[in-house]
């Protein structure tokens, strides 16, 4: 049973890893190299289809409060976690009613469907249910001349059907690409026409132990998605790791418009690791900030792996990078992402995406517990202290956890990087995201406390 068809399965009390299996089904041939799942959904703690339901009113306000309680004690039932999701990422807002989503999903859809429409003009294959399985001719908007082994990979399926009929563009969705000039138009056009090979390579590469995968339609879909969001951000393109991003969201969210704008609020939350310049990576301010938290909660495990010429701590560089996708399996990977999510979640967080210049300053004002409940344990605790720094995120933190964790073996046996990359890379498989969030909250709290002292 694939994803599709367990979507509609009921919550049993007694769900465990057989149900798992129906939701994100691994391949045969596969089953004995993937990690281990340990999440398992629990009836009284996982947020439940029935319990996500209750917390709606008759016209559609989210009490997110209630949502966020069950969600940080035992994650989501993956038959609802797509549009949990959307929610946790700021894709709507729980204060609007179901008339406004469904006004704000249609008017997203149309301009998914216009942006579609733009690289389809350049790229035909775009939305054809295909990848592109050869370097594109920069010049043309054809695929280059294939080698015969590339072409063995070519699927023969020409005739696979695209897309449903999408609405056209609305002119009241905010426009991402700017009135260019020729030249820089023309400049766009070829570096995105050359990243779309790199995508292709990347999307078969990721995931790919799921059955979901197989299906070429559903390959397709994750590289028109990738495709698109590289030609509508002009900043960031597409750098790899993003399919690592995109690919839960992908199998959660069917329509292929919806999958779009989730991932693209998931990028705001971790774009910036992905911005890198000839001189720097993107990910090296959360790196630096994760040194400051270890040099600050574990001077002596700091200094050793500052003797080790580890001081700039690039050994995380993956970690947070992908959000630990590759540290737990891919189960585990979707419950810690979304225990991280509710942890960090901020009313405001659909303000601030749709209005940007929104800011916390007068709600800090009249802060009181009724509306402390609607933010995350791990932004609470920020906006109780006036932390504002957008790099020491949670991920930071549950970097900080996980040293902590190893920190008898790092001390004992990492004579060089070499070691501390070997003792973390034998982590994956055996991390508890539960327990690894609740000691990165912890050192949160330790270190704010430690920041308040310096500051008196």
């Amino acid at each position: 049973m694939g994803i599709k068809s367990a979507m509609a399965g009921p919550f049993m009390k007694n769900s465990g890893a057989t149900e798992l299996d129906d939701f994100y089904e691994i391949r045969q041939e596969c089953q004995a190299d993937v990690p281990k799942t340990r999440f398992k959904p629990r009836a009284g703690k996982t947020l439940s289809a029935r319990k996500w339901k209750t917390a709606f009113s008759p016209d559609g306000h989210l009490d997110m409060a209630k949502v966020l309680r069950r969600i940080q004690r035992g994650g989501v039932h993956p038959s609802i976690k797509g549009e949990v999701w959307e929610f946790l990422l700021g894709c709507f807002d729980p204060n609007s009613t179901y008339e406004d989503r469904n006004r704000l999903r249609e008017l997203r859809r149309e301009q998914y469907a216009s942006w579609k429409s733009e690289c389809q003009k350049l790229v035909p294959i775009i939305g054809k249910g295909r990848i592109m399985m050869t370097p594109l001719a920069v010049e043309s908007s054809q695929p280059a001349e294939k080698s015969s082994s590339q072409s063995a990979e070519q699927s023969s399926n020409d005739d696979a059907p695209e897309d449903g009929a999408e609405p056209s563009s609305s002119d009241d969705t905010p426009e991402v690409t700017p009135q260019i000039d020729a030249e820089a138009q023309e400049k766009k056009v070829k570096e995105w026409k050359q990243i779309l090979y790199q995508i292709s390579l990347d999307v078969l590469r990721t995931d790919r132990s799921l059955v979901f995968y197989e299906s070429e339609i559903n390959q397709s879909k994750l590289w028109d998605i990738l495709a698109i969001y590289a030609w509508v951000d002009d900043d960031i393109g597409y750098v790899q790791g993003m399919s690592d991003i995109c690919s839960p969201i992908a199998i959660l969210l069917e329509n292929e418009a919806d999958a779009f704008w989730c991932f693209e609020r998931a990028m705001r939350k971790v774009r910036d690791n992905f911005k890198c310049t000839t001189n720097s990576m993107g990910v090296q301010q959360q790196l630096s900030t994760l040194s400051e938290i270890m040099k600050a909660v574990d001077p002596k495990l700091h200094q050793h792996l500052e003797d080790l010429d580890g001081g700039q701590y690039l050994f995380a560089f993956r970690m947070l990078m992908v959000i630990f996708r590759r540290e737990f399996s891919f189960v585990d990977s979707l419950f810690l992402w979304e225990l991280m999510w509710a942890m960090e979640y901020n009313p405001n967080i659909f303000a601030y995406y749709e209005c940007p210049n929104t800011t916390d300053k007068s709600i800090v004002a009249k802060m009181d517990e009724k509306l402390l409940k609607q933010y995350g344990k791990f932004e609470r605790a920020n906006v109780k202290t006036g932390m504002v720094d957008s790099q020491s995120a949670l991920a930071v933190f549950l970097a900080a956890s996980v040293l902590e964790a190893k920190n008898k073996r790092l001390m004992k046996e990492a004579k060089g990087l070499d070691d501390v990359a070997k003792i973390l890379g034998d982590l994956t498989g055996s991390l508890d995201a539960k327990k690894a969030c609740e000691e990165a909250l912890k050192l949160q709290k330790k270190y704010l406390k430690m920041k308040k002292l310096e500051g008196t």
